[in-house]
């Protein structure tokens, strides 16, 4: 009669049919467990348990440009950690900049709307010009005969009492011209008075004309004609 067989795990070491390459059922290997996670990552550093307390309502520091406090333990809640950026700056500090320099801005245009105002706005403007002359004013001569003299041909320009200035020439009959002259007319003035000296010398009788000729504001022209005469004195 065979006795009952012992089990496995108290097979003796002298069974003959125990073999030691077999294992009892307590040294076989369970099925390994699942590796714990970390609750939250935060750059290169995995961090195991509660995480951070959650702060206090209201101690909260809002994300830069959001304006609302961040989510519990620094985190969004897609579980994204969020950076604090520095605080922006107040309100209003633009405006009171603003307001510093604008009496300055505005002095500068007011003085750069005078000088553009003197320099294009309306200008003075040319009513009537007469050129007359009280013929020439004998001078005795360097040969001591007593011939030539100077004639003064005067111009009176009419304006409307507007500052500006007067570009002009004159023009004499024998061929020569004084160039460009300028005159400056002030604010109030009506009448411009310009002159021109022509000196005559030596025996003999000219018929002279002086021209003036006004080229700005606008274009006018008047004239006079005298005689000079010598024949041994000035006439």
């Amino acid at each position: 009669m065979t006795g009952p067989r012992n089990p496995r795990p108290g097979r003796p070491a002298d069974d003959p049919n125990y073999s030691a390459t077999e294992l009892a059922d307590h040294w076989v290997e369970a099925p390994a467990r699942a590796p714990a996670l970390p609750d939250r990552v935060e750059g290169t550093v995995l961090r195991f348990g509660p995480g951070v307390p959650t702060p206090p309502p209201g101690t909260g520091t809002p994300p830069p440009g959001t304006g609302k406090p961040p989510h519990p333990g620094g985190r969004t809640p897609g579980g994204a950690p969020t950076l604090v950026g520095p605080v922006p700056p107040a309100p209003g500090r633009p405006a009171r900049r603003a307001r510093r320099y604008a009496l300055p801005a505005l002095v500068l245009l007011c003085v750069l709307a005078f000088l553009a105002w003197q320099r294009y706005g309306p200008r003075a403007a040319v009513l009537d010009v007469a050129v007359r002359t009280d013929g020439v004013v004998p001078a005795r001569a360097a040969t001591g005969d007593g011939c030539g003299g100077t004639a003064d041909v005067v111009a009176v320009v009419r304006t409307d009492g507007r500052p500006g200035t007067l570009t002009y020439r004159w023009l004499r009959s024998d061929g020569s011209t004084s160039g460009v002259l300028t005159e400056r007319v002030r604010r109030g003035g009506r009448e411009a008075r310009l002159h021109l000296l022509w000196t005559f010398s030596g025996r003999g009788a000219y018929e002279a004309r002086a021209e003036l000729q006004i080229l700005t504001p606008s274009r006018h022209t008047a004239g006079t004609t005298f005689t000079y005469a010598c024949t041994g004195g000035v006439r």
